[in-house]
């Protein structure tokens, strides 16, 4: 199986990174190409990003609330960007009533505090490896017609 494409980072003035870091180095550890972007992140920033690195998964981190607003453009612009495959995650400080808010945007996986680095890594490689196969599958139905 190819690498697995990743960017991670924080979005808005939430400065917590350890989270984040640990995530991110987890995934590295994972066997996966990971680019951390750093705190203090533009929703439009986050999308290039995205784009330019041709990533499969971005890994969103939260501390300081209003996720659910953030999640809600930034799931928006990844729309309009033509992005609807990629997998995004995130983390950190959420409410369990944002949980089904959260995944009603489009949010796969959502870690609240505890969870460990390898269910986070594992999640993301077996979700990563459907998309692959849904997507593979779709290419052979598409050019067997």
């Amino acid at each position: 199986m190819r690498k697995i494409k990743a960017v991670t980072g924080k979005i808005s003035l939430d400065d917590h990174f350890r989270g984040i870091i640990s995530v991110t180095q987890a995934m590295r550890n994972a066997g996966m190409e990971v680019v951390y972007l750093g705190t203090g992140q533009r929703i439009d920033g986050v999308i290039n990003s995205i784009i330019q690195e041709d990533a499969e998964v971005v890994g969103l981190s939260f501390l300081c609330g209003g996720q659910v607003e953030i999640m809600r453009r930034f799931m928006g612009k990844m729309h309009d960007s033509g992005l609807d495959d990629v997998v995004v995650v995130v983390g950190g400080i959420i409410h369990t009533h944002e949980v089904p808010l959260l995944k009603d945007l489009g949010v796969k996986g959502i870690f609240l505090p505890g969870t460990s680095l390898t269910n986070i890594t594992d999640f993301i490689i077996q979700t990563v490896k459907e998309q692959r196969q849904a997507r593979e599958a779709g290419k052979k139905r598409s050019s067997a017609i």
